[in-house]
């Protein structure tokens, strides 16, 4: 298998709404509905061959721009921007590219772009994250191959000399990193860590919960899915955090392997956040929750998490970045901070998780100290979004990744049915039909990847399985 050269010739976006069946709350924002964004393209070979391929993503509000002047639309607008930005970017050279030749050659153009009308590079980095993956689908069916397949075999052709981008991995082996990856996701299971929002109810269902059949509260996801590895946020009030965590320790005790902690950029600067741990270390009825903590996402806000020394808070605990990682410089600049964990997340690209593990891998090797990725998701949906990031996790190698779209959307009930069905024949180690709808199966707390080491990018076919008509074509 080799790397191989095509023009885009297509890019195409539609949008289906997604309304969750309980609110998600993090940080100072709460969620009820949002649409899911689909990317569609079309790739034409050297040799004259047309191949499609397929993405989709969630467009969560409060996340990607946290600024409290902006409506949830106004979020929404941004992505749809930034989505177009990156097809104008892709489609406006016509010169043949390998798919890193592609995104390595727009990747700053599209940022200084958005740059320019206002954009955050988070939202930046959503449009190309989205035509990345539809792009690489293209190539994995031109190719006849899986996701696992062609990424360990170096089809995406990466190659960083001359692109300026991750430049402090010029003299590592990228193709012996990428070969030592498994080229096969069967027979792999990862466990799927649950995310307890700041609303969601710890054990009896609050007053008004939908009736459907589904878990509601965490005692209930608990004993449906069991879950051993958990992911608690955090408010950024450190009483009240702890607080919080104390209420939660008992219902997890017996069953907790893992648990981090999201800060959602919470917590206002280092001191701050030193006055939690301190509650975190001192506090009894939170030893449990303490000896299983692997690490803690994000505590401070993005635009100060970067510059802000947290070196002499990180022998505690591991620290993570995820809203500051919007480019592909911000590891090695949060590592110079004290942070040793960086997040995987689709959203931002599945070139710049694949650049950050090769740091981690390179830095652990030659430092002694453990730099690590994780695998974390925005509320990702059954369907194209959550197989593509549970491929990436897969072949990244990672133990567990966290998963809440399944708890918090009433699985694929917003697809017709011929779609519902074409995911379940398609994928049936990965889905089960339950309570009316088509959804993530999850048992004993993890989830079977063996079904996704099939063609594409995780899609099996070039629609991947989408009802393509059934959705509104906006932009």
């Amino acid at each position: 298998m080799h790397a191989i050269r095509f023009v885009i010739e297509d890019i195409g976006f539609a949008e289906r709404d997604v309304t969750l069946r309980l609110p998600f709350r993090f940080g100072g924002a709460t969620v009820n509905a949002c649409p899911q964004a689909y990317a569609r393209a079309r790739i034409r070979l050297e040799d004259g061959r047309t191949a499609t391929g397929c993405a989709a993503e969630m467009m969560i509000p409060k996340w990607f721009d946290k600024r409290p002047g902006l409506t949830q639309e106004q979020n929404f607008a941004q992505l749809r921007e930034a989505l177009t930005l990156a097809r104008e970017a892709y489609l406006s050279d016509a010169g043949p590219a390998s798919a890193w030749g592609h995104a390595a050659r727009h990747y700053r153009a599209v940022h200084e772009a958005a740059a320019r009308r206002g954009l955050p590079p988070l939202v930046a980095s959503y449009g190309p994250a989205l035509v990345d993956r539809a792009v690489f689908d293209a190539v994995c069916h031109a190719l006849g191959t899986g996701f696992a397949a062609a990424l360990s075999a170096n089809a995406a052709g990466m190659r960083l000399a001359g692109t300026g981008l991750a430049d402090d991995l010029l003299d590592f082996d990228l193709d012996a990193f990428l070969s030592a990856h498994p080229a096969s996701l069967a027979g792999r299971r990862i466990a799927a860590r649950h995310t307890v929002g700041l609303a969601d109810a710890l054990v009896e269902p609050p007053p008004g919960a939908p009736d459907d059949g589904l878990p509601v509260s965490l005692a209930q996801a608990v004993a449906r899915y069991g879950h051993r590895h958990f992911k608690l946020k955090l408010a950024g009030d450190a009483r009240a955090d702890a607080r919080r965590l104390a209420e939660i320790a008992p219902v997890i005790l017996d069953v907790m392997t893992v648990v981090t902690l999201d800060g959602n950029e919470q917590y206002r600067d280092a001191a701050h956040l030193a006055g939690f741990l301190d509650l975190l270390e001192r506090n009894p009825a939170l030893a449990p929750l303490r000896a299983r903590l692997a690490f803690i996402e994000q505590p401070l806000a993005r635009a100060q998490a970067l510059d802000t020394d947290v070196s002499a808070l990180s022998p505690r605990v591991p620290l993570l970045i995820d809203e500051s990682d919007a480019t592909i410089d911000a590891f090695p600049r949060a590592r110079a901070a004290g942070y040793t964990g960086v997040s995987s997340k689709s959203c931002k690209g599945f070139y710049k998780s694949v650049l950050n593990a090769a740091r981690c891998a390179a830095w652990s090797r030659d430092t002694g100290r453990t730099y690590f990725l994780s695998g974390e998701d925005l509320t990702m949906q059954a369907g194209l979004g959550v197989q593509q990031d549970l491929a990436l996790a897969g072949w990244l190698g990672l133990a567990h990744v966290e998963r809440n779209g399944h708890h918090y959307v009433n699985g694929l009930a917003a697809a017709p049915q011929a779609e519902q069905r074409g995911f379940l024949q398609g994928f049936p180690t990965l889905y089960a039909h339950s309570d009316g709808a088509v959804r993530l199966r999850i048992e004993d707390g993890g989830i079977d990847l063996s079904g996704l080491d099939c063609a594409g990018f995780a899609t099996g076919a070039a629609d991947g399985h989408v009802s393509w008509d059934a959705m509104r074509s906006v932009y």
